[in-house]
């Protein structure tokens, strides 16, 4: 039976609207706004309906790198997605038994999330160059990325670790495992689901990082320092064909990490 919906139904549902509306209100332009036709320009109205600037985005480019700056991005954020996994994995099991200097140890290694992105990114490029060592998005760069990405991965590990029972690892000893069979056999397949949310959050936090990536980056940029570079120079609609680009391949991610999600549950219940 349906209850009488409440006198606030209607006016938080319109509120909820409105908020879903100002998260992707944005987007929604963008993605639009990349169909312009051959004339357009970078606001409305639309002259015209085309795919025109996503075939630009293949082309050879007056202004703006966009094959490299994405071919870097997308490297630069498996890479942080790997370093991400294992050293929060492994910091998880760690801290399950206390350790001399354990409290101090974790306060520092999330103390970078409360320390501006743009100090950061800062301070690495200059530890690089008084070292003597040039900045490059695959050295200065990944090192600033992951003072942003292991943080969120070593809280969200510590929260599923509290989570998970001991039993399953005594009971794989019992019938003789070793320790590297247990977390091989035992460890690793129950927490995978968890071990994939923190890639896709290491993933997306790198992917379109610009602050930490602003001092870190060396000569070539990542997709967002392009893009922010481009903001001053691209006057046609091929910055948006770049964006609603870019932001398909993270939708892509998200659901290649959902499915691989539903697929390890299915075979879990088969």
């Amino acid at each position: 039976m349906r209850g009488e919906r409440s006198r606030a139904f209607w006016p938080l549902a319109i509120f909820f609207g409105l908020f879903v509306l100002f998260l992707y209100g944005p987007t929604i332009t963008i993605v639009v706004l990349s169909f312009q036709g051959p004339e357009g320009g970078l606001t409305f109205p639309m002259r015209g309906f085309s795919t025109r600037w996503f075939e630009n985005l293949f082309e050879t480019q007056m202004v703006g790198d966009f094959g490299g700056s994405f071919i870097r991005s997308l490297t630069l954020g498996l890479i942080v997605t790997i370093v991400t996994v294992i050293v929060s994995f492994m910091a998880g099991l760690a801290f399950r038994r206390r350790f001399p200097g354990s409290t101090a140890l974790f306060y520092l290694a999330v103390a970078s999330l409360i320390v501006p992105s743009v100090l950061v990114s800062l301070g690495i490029g200059l530890m690089f160059r008084m070292a003597g060592i040039d900045a490059a998005w695959w050295s200065s760069g990944l090192g600033a990325h992951l003072t942003w990405t292991l943080p969120f991965g070593l809280l969200i590990m510590f929260a599923v670790f509290n989570r998970f029972s001991p039993a399953y690892e005594e009971a794989a000893r019992d019938l003789g495992a070793t320790p590297w069979q247990t977390i091989r056999h035992v460890v690793v397949p129950i927490l995978l689901p968890s071990l994939i949310g923190v890639g896709l959050f290491g993933f997306t936090l790198s992917y379109d990082e610009f602050a930490r990536s602003l001092y870190t980056a060396g000569t070539f940029n990542t997709l967002p320092l392009e893009i922010y570079g481009m903001t001053t120079n691209v006057t046609t609609p091929v910055i948006f064909a770049l964006g609603t680009v870019t932001t398909g391949v993270s939708f892509l991610v998200i659901g290649a990490a959902l499915g691989g999600m539903m697929l390890l549950r299915r075979r879990r219940r088969g």
